[in-house]
């Protein structure tokens, strides 16, 4: 007996509900199934071992299947009598005039089966177009990494870090060299864009793994939860209500690829030109060119109204574009993050904040923030943000776990005093 990836996910969940380690209603929703369903699977597998999430109907012939001597009536008359026909002609004959009642899909599926293609040939492929510009200023942005030889083999290779307005084509504050597209490059840009432009409404984007998690690995918590928990980036990004739209292929982003192709011809020569030999040389000229690139580039937007948005909730563009952590408070009222250690002083509002469980945010450009239900409690100074961890989990996520965790002590404890 062979197990499908998915049969060993669901035989895996239904041992855990056995030991205690998920409900019935947790497995349920980890399986995406209705707790009746789960428990109907959890005794099979009791009474069957693993043979019973296998579904009954597996590898039995379905009753609707073309009896072998219909097949053999339908190659007969593609031979003799049909042939030429194309697949939706002859399953047209065979209904109206033959007495032969199979749709369309079934006889090209006899006919393929025997080695017979359509002798129709397939239509050209379809003209395609290029996406039209989105009508108003902020609507989308698209945003990428460009890793190449910018200096010539005067310095290291960099990636130029950076984002267009799809109604526009301008090139968006933030640009930079960085010396990989990283999670710190992308949360940048997204600063300088929201702190000089506003928050946009969309962003297009492909999914490298600082933007998208791309990984199979699923936590406990994250399994309970039905879904993997955000980037940085990512979490920055529903911070502000931002829509995320991830392309497919580098085709689906042309407008940005075609950047760097404009980019890798110009800035090169205007950094030949500058002598540039490093990424510190190279962001103080990027400014200027920026500048220069659009007016010779930009275009006017449809609607001369921008859709640009105000950063929400009371929170600046550094703290949001930050790294977010979330964290216990301790009995002395510090905060451990980093090998620092934050001093929460005394609130007007509450004694202390032992246990609390806080978010520390670290700003980019260096220093911490606590806070605690949304409100700040406490600042220290700090290194600048580095590049790990990508992933972030939210207060809710911290929960979830923490439960999961308290139930599984509760039914050690029981299973334990069971024993004596």
């Amino acid at each position: 007996m062979q197990l499908s990836q998915g049969q060993w996910r669901v035989l895996d969940v239904l041992e855990r509900v056995e030991r205690g380690e998920f409900t019935v209603s947790e497995g349920a929703q980890a399986l995406g199934l209705s707790r009746r369903q789960a428990q109907r699977l959890r005794k099979r597998v009791l009474i069957f071992g693993a043979k019973g999430v296998i579904h009954g109907n597996t590898g039995r012939a379905p009753r609707h299947k073309t009896a072998g001597f219909v097949r053999d009536r339908v190659l007969e008359l593609w031979n003799e009598k049909y042939s030429g026909f194309n697949y939706q002609h002859f399953t047209e004959k065979l209904n109206e005039v033959e007495g032969v009642r199979l749709s369309r899909q079934t006889v090209r599926r006899l006919l393929l089966s025997a080695g017979i293609g359509s002798p129709r040939r397939r239509r050209p492929g379809t003209h395609r177009r290029r996406r039209d510009r989105r009508p108003q200023a902020g609507q989308m942005i698209l945003w990428d990494g460009s890793r190449h030889d910018w200096l010539e083999g005067r310095g290291p290779w960099l990636c130029l870090m950076g984002a267009i307005d799809d109604a526009t084509g301008e090139v968006l504050p933030g640009a930079h060299f960085v010396e990989h597209e990283c999670s710190v490059g992308y949360l940048r840009v997204l600063r300088d864009i929201v702190a000089e432009k506003g928050v946009p409404l969309s962003a297009y984007m492909d999914r490298h793994g600082t933007l998208k998690r791309n990984d199979e690995h699923w936590t406990r918590d994250e399994e309970l939860a039905g879904q993997q928990e955000p980037t940085q980036v990512g979490r920055a990004l529903d911070d502000l209500g931002v829509e995320v739209i991830f392309a497919l292929s580098p085709q689906a982003k042309g407008r940005v690829e075609r950047l760097w192709g404009t980019l890798q011809d110009r800035l090169v020569s205007e950094l030949r030109l500058l002598g540039a030999t490093d990424a510190h040389s190279a962001n103080l000229f990027l400014p200027q060119y920026r500048v220069q690139h659009n007016a010779r580039f930009a275009i006017s937007p449809q609607d001369s109204n921008p859709a640009w948005r105000p950063c929400p909730g009371g929170f600046t563009p550094d703290e949001i574009c930050s790294f977010q952590h979330i964290r216990v408070v301790q009995n002395n009222n510090t905060v451990r993050i980093g090998g620092q250690i934050i001093d929460i002083p005394k609130h007007r509002c509450r004694a202390t904040f032992a246990k609390a469980i806080v978010v520390v945010r670290h700003l980019l450009q260096g220093g911490y923030r606590v806070y605690y239900k949304g409100e700040l409690i406490a600042e220290a100074k700090g290194p600048p943000a580095s590049d790990a961890p990508d992933t972030v989990r939210t207060v809710a996520a911290w929960k979830r776990g923490q439960q999961a965790r308290k139930r599984k002590r509760e039914i050690r404890g029981v299973t334990e005093s069971l024993a004596y």
